[in-house]
């Protein structure tokens, strides 16, 4: 499994691409407006995501168009950016059209707000590199996330749809809206491609309690032998 973050706080990009293990950014309308973007800083503020990650390290950044053509200019000058830009559309009839037209262009796409298998099935046919379904919205109406991401992906992994991606590439899940260490292990046993995952939520996978204990043992001890 793969480790994005889903943030757009520089911050949090920097101290996380320093701990090795990042692959890769998700962002969205809604974290840029956390941290208090502006409309006119906006692909600034992408190419800078770009360059603290590097180019192998893919960064979604989503367009707010609603028809197809708006979708596709939009698309464009996000992917002119920088190479690793993914273009992030909702799973949508429009955004289907916009996502079969942007790959047949070679652009990236990854297609966000997916919540079942027919729509991640016709992302994957219309020429998504990723696809995005959501954990955590479903457990907001006490659904289980979890479930429905484990049938997207047993059903994507039914299929090839290399004929339909940029340069032939292998389409992969981005389990997203996580909440909790736990969501993330358990997309990655029933094997999700990618998780994406807030700031606070992968500060909380590297913790564990009894790792504490034991630090807090070997340093009480090596404190004796100093002491000796």
């Amino acid at each position: 499994m793969k480790f994005f973050l889903d943030t757009a706080d520089l911050n949090e990009i920097e101290e996380a691409a320093s701990w090795g293990a990042l692959a890769g950014v998700t962002t969205n309308p809604s974290l840029y407006a956390k941290i208090g973007g502006k409309l006119s800083d906006f692909h600034d503020h992408m190419k800078r995501i770009c360059e603290i990650v590097g180019p192998n390290c893919p960064v979604s950044a989503e367009s707010v168009a609603m028809t197809r053509d708006e979708i596709v200019r939009d698309g464009l000058e996000l992917a002119d950016i920088a190479p690793n830009i993914v273009v992030k559309i909702p799973t949508m009839v429009e955004g289907l059209a916009a996502t079969h037209e942007l790959a047949g262009q070679g652009v990236r796409v990854n297609m966000t707000l997916c919540f079942s298998v027919p729509q991640a099935i016709l992302a994957a046919r219309a020429g998504a590199r990723y696809i995005s379904p959501f954990i955590g919205r479903f457990d907001d109406i006490s659904e289980d996330g979890l479930e429905q991401v484990g049938n997207i992906v047993a059903a994507i992994n039914n299929y090839d749809f290399t004929d339909n991606t940029v340069n032939g590439e292998q389409v992969e899940i981005i389990a997203a809206s996580i909440r909790s260490a736990n969501h993330v292990t358990q997309c990655a046993l029933m094997g999700a491609d990618i998780a994406t995952v807030p700031f606070k939520v992968l500060k909380q996978m590297v913790q564990h309690p009894l790792t504490d204990r034991g630090l807090d043992a070997f340093l009480k001890d090596w404190e004796k032998v100093q002491n000796a």
